[in-house]
């Protein structure tokens, strides 16, 4: 049993009879729709170039004998008993269960429920921002992360006009470090971006809709739609009182069993235990099939293969693809090498060894540095 809806749901079921397991697969959603991928959510559904991003289509669940609950999300699990509990009452027995949830978007308690406040997790989210941002003038994006910069880009594209609020230094500081926050400023103002860095939001007002935000430097803006993009926590909630360990996530060893018998979790709700014994949930597309690589094997009770050691991830804004591989950290010393004024390539050192490398608009320079950042080569072998 699969409960959630996204990424790491379809690929757990997809890997379970690439494996050859006969048995029956459930998977269990809170959404109404198959499982789809996100990372389109802040661009191309947002901007209406397509409403299409399932997975696998309906027949591929059909004849691969995966039964697909959908609008009927767990409730509470019973690892004893191991059964979990669904919205409407309704129990479903499991021999083996993995949890992929996935994330809760933050949200900022202190706002006003008013019409034209957005978050941007799933598809009936960012279609109703699409209606929305279709007729808007203004809008005001909260917080410069990935999904933040995203939506500004899209929103710029649909011909709106766009303050990003960030209290961090520069856009991405807190993933990249303020240089190449600061290279991200840059595009973004090239589009026309109004952002406004090392400023918090105070406030949010309006009528029958959503019509100012007063920001803690006193400053107010007229906004027709407001995005808050402050970063998402893993959906454990439905896990109290389990017994499961949960500690920013649900606590796996390296192959992804929890502390209950007969329950894993894999993608964005779990933390696995890395190779030197410490806890890392990584919140990156491309980790989701490297993980059910290893799980579905040593669930089946096979040998699974050595997980991948480099990560990857990007953020497509504008014409420019964000691309990292690698750990990039914001103390980490970085170099720049590559510059033209909306493209640029960085490298990462910490500790006299490459870790790292971020690039936007290099895609083959990005990826040919993968087996140095996996050897953890000397920063001089790419500077020379």
């Amino acid at each position: 049993m699969i409960v959630g809806g996204g990424l790491a749901a379809a690929r757990t079921a997809e890997q379970l009879r690439r494996s050859e397991y006969a048995g029956a697969i459930t998977i269990v959603s809170d959404e109404d729709h198959l499982p789809y991928d996100r990372p389109p959510l802040s661009k191309e559904v947002l901007r209406a170039e397509t409403d299409d991003v399932t997975l696998k289509p309906a027949e591929f669940y059909a004849e691969n004998n995966i039964t697909v609950l959908l609008g009927n999300g767990a409730k509470t699990l019973d690892t004893a008993a191991q059964t979990v509990t669904l919205t409407d009452g309704s129990e479903v027995r499991y021999d083996e269960l993995i949890i992929a949830t996935g994330l809760v978007p933050k949200r900022i308690p202190s706002f006003p429920d008013l019409p034209g406040i957005h978050v941007l997790r799933n598809f009936d989210e960012s279609m109703a921002l699409r209606r929305e941002a279709g007729s808007a003038g203004r809008a005001v994006v909260i917080g410069a992360g990935f999904i933040g910069c995203e939506v500004a880009a899209s929103l710029r594209k649909m011909g709106v006009e766009v303050t990003l609020v960030e209290p961090q230094p520069a856009p991405l500081a807190s993933i990249l470090g303020q240089q190449i926050g600061d290279l991200v400023t840059r595009l973004h103002r090239a589009e026309g971006v109004d952002v406004r860095c090392g400023v918090g939001v105070s406030d949010v007002s309006g009528d029958d809709r959503v019509r100012t935000v007063t920001l803690s430097d006193g400053s107010e803006l007229d906004a027709d739609v407001v995005i808050v993009g402050i970063g998402s926590h893993p959906a454990t909630g439905w896990l109290e009182g389990s017994g499961l360990e949960i500690d920013n996530g649900v606590v796996c060893d390296e192959a992804g069993r929890t502390s209950a018998p007969h329950v894993w979790a894999i993608g964005d709700v779990a933390s696995w235990r890395d190779t030197v014994g410490g806890q890392v949930r990584v919140e990156h597309w491309s980790n989701v099939a490297d993980q059910a690589r290893v799980l579905v094997p040593s669930m089946l009770g096979h040998e699974p293969p050595a997980a991948v050691s480099v990560p990857y991830f990007w953020s497509d804004q504008y014409d420019v693809k964000i691309q990292a591989l690698g750990e990039p950290e914001a103390t980490d010393t970085v170099h720049i090498v590559e510059d033209d004024g909306r493209k640029f390539l960085a490298y990462y050192e910490r500790d006299g060894a490459v870790v790292a490398v971020v690039g936007g608009g290099f895609p083959g320079k990005v990826m040919k540095t993968r087996a140095k950042i996996a050897a953890g080569a000397p920063i001089s072998e790419l500077l020379s």
